[in-house]
């Protein structure tokens, strides 16, 4: 069996001028980055606002467990299957972050005979947006500092400063760090620490921005503390957005790759789908529908996680609704939401994991009920792909098909794509763009005007079955702060564990009637969310006891090895 790697090195790759031909894109637009890679100049969108607009399909999945679900398998083999049915297609995905690449979960390509590639590009660098995020988060810090020392003439509380650094490794070493130590000439010192550069604020800008002249508007309205007497302190009081905005330049427009099949990608930003919205970005949608018939695009983590964030966060600010979700599941990953069962990384999974356990899968079945729940309440169609194991049994597949049609969803099929290619996703494929011709009935789930706890409340009781929600008196000073701002209008981007419908990680399934502790809230005035945190959350990954990087090295012919 051939490593995903090795099938995505031993794949034909065309170049991408051939792809973007194909695709429709004037060569004028595209920025070539060797032979394989391409920026799509944002200026495109002038030059096709006349054509027809796509179909729009979001993937997600049932809460996520330690087996993998196979979300970006499925995005990208059903994108290759619905090329196979002679149809335009368009995937628009998240570019990785370096940490979980050398981390814990390796490469972010998809797998088997559903990647995008060059594979190696795409997990590396790419085209360097994330280090431009970087760049212009940590120019702002070093502005930030630099304002304390020279007589702090904007009156900044040093311990009201929410804006630490970033980088874009796992290294829970930088979670938490004094700075300015050394005398006086090295700065002021106090206490701050370093995120991971996806969970950087700007790159959650870079997400939702429509453009160049929108993202320098945006930097400027970033928070990053407020003056001893409660007075928001932002960049452009720093006198830092401009220049954060010129790091961005090139970071603004797309980054066009391939499918195995040659169907074309667009990769671009890359949000945390914690503490912020855990979607690809909204230009390079706004592109690829212009361009295709149908375009796939997917969530971070889970319906209650990413998907609720594509609906109440991304197309309240796109404009744009889509036609259909699909929601991935397996059948090893529901028996493990039944609560029987413990996985442990490297070690081999319980039999009853892996052999026909119908009451295990029918248990945790709860929860891809409750992820179905949860899509109909913005009135979208949905369809579930069963992403098949050599283990599942014919009898397993049959039931999880009953079950999810008796709890709402408008269609189901098994997904080979893994396996297959897009030929292995034909069938689901059909179905998919059969629900793409439904009329929506799309709504969000709470209108702009409610306050920040009445939004935070309809989240909780509704997507995630919380029965209360309880705030620490920190997370009801902050509330009622930002409100007095005046962002109260503004979206709720929850930030809590992905590994189960409530805010404790233990509690799969479908949890019910707990109580949902709200113990802080933070301000992205840039990005445009509020995000209460429901529990302790990691900005910071650390890295496992055996890191995937120790894998990746260059063999003999100097071809990566190890990648994923």
């Amino acid at each position: 069996m051939l490593s995903d790697l090795e099938i995505a090195q031993n794949a034909k790759i065309l170049p991408i001028t051939e792809i973007a031909e194909k695709a429709g894109i004037d060569s004028r637009f595209l920025q070539l980055y060797g032979n394989y890679k391409a920026k799509v100049s944002t200026d495109i969108l002038e030059s096709i606002k006349g054509n027809r607009t796509g179909k729009y399909i979001d993937v997600t999945a049932i809460t996520p467990t330690p087996l993998g679900e196979g979300k970006t398998v499925t995005t990208i083999g059903l994108s290759q299957a619905i090329g196979k049915l002679n149809k335009k297609v368009f995937t628009c995905i998240r570019q990785p972050s370096l940490g979980p690449v050398f981390g814990i979960k390796g490469g972010a390509a998809g797998g088997g005979y559903s990647q995008v590639i060059p594979m190696e590009d795409f997990n590396l660098h790419l085209t360097g947006d994330v280090h431009a995020v970087g760049l212009a988060h940590n120019l702002l810090s070093a502005f930030i500092d630099n304002s304390l020392l020279k007589k702090n003439p904007l009156d900044i509380d040093p311990f009201s400063i929410t804006w630490g650094r970033v980088v874009d490794v796992s290294d829970r070493a930088l979670r938490h760090i004094l700075i300015g130590l050394g005398g006086k000439d090295n700065g002021i010192p106090r206490e701050t620490g370093f995120d991971i550069t996806v969970a950087s604020e700007v790159m959650a800008i870079l997400a939702l921005t429509e453009g160049l002249f929108d993202l320098r508007k945006r930097m400027g309205r970033i928070v990053i503390g407020h003056t001893t007497k409660k007075k928001p302190v932002t960049a452009e009081d720093l006198k830092a957005a401009g220049a954060m905005t010129v790091l961005l330049k090139d970071a603004v427009h797309p980054t066009l790759m391939q499918t195995l099949e040659h169907t074309p990608v667009f990769v671009h930003a890359g949000p945390f789908a914690n503490i912020a919205h855990g979607n690809s970005s909204i230009i390079a949608d706004k592109i690829a529908l212009k361009l295709a018939d149908y375009v796939v695009t997917e969530s971070g983590f889970g319906v209650d996680c990413g998907m609720e964030k594509f609906m109440d966060i991304k197309c309240r600010y796109s404009g744009l609704t889509p036609n259909c979700v699909v929601v991935v599941c397996t059948i090893r990953a529901l028996k493990m939401h039944s609560g029987r069962f413990k996985v442990v990384p490297g070690r081999p999974l319980d039999k009853g994991l892996v052999a026909e356990n119908i009451p295990a899968l029918i248990e945790g079945s709860s929860n891809l009920i409750k992820q179905i729940e949860n899509v109909r309440h913005f009135g979208v169609p949905v369809v579930v792909a069963i992403n098949r194991f050599t283990t599942d049994t014919d009898k397993e597949i049959e039931i999880l098909k009953e079950i999810a049609l008796k709890a709402g969803a408008d269609d189901v099929d098994v997904s080979n794509v893994w396996e297959k290619g897009g030929e292995g996703g034909l069938a689901l494929a059909e179905k998919v763009i059969k629900q793409c011709e439904k009329k929506s009935d799309f709504k969000f789930l709470y209108p702009d005007e409610w306050s920040i706890k009445q939004k935070i409340e309809e989240i909780a009781t509704k997507i995630y079955g919380a029965g209360r929600v309880e705030y620490t008196p920190l997370a009801e000073e902050k509330i009622a702060l930002y409100t007095d701002w005046g962002f109260g209008g503004l979206p709720v981007c929850m930030a809590k564990t992905h590994l189960s419908l409530s805010h404790d990680p233990t509690l799969k399934g479908r949890p019910t009637g707990f109580t949902l502790p709200v113990r802080d809230a933070r301000l992205s005035a840039g990005a445009g969310f509020i995000y209460p945190l429901c529990g302790e959350m990691r900005t910071m990954p650390g890295l496992p006891t055996i890191p995937a990087g120790t894998k990746v090295d260059i063999d003999k012919d100097g071809k990566i090895v190890g990648l994923f």
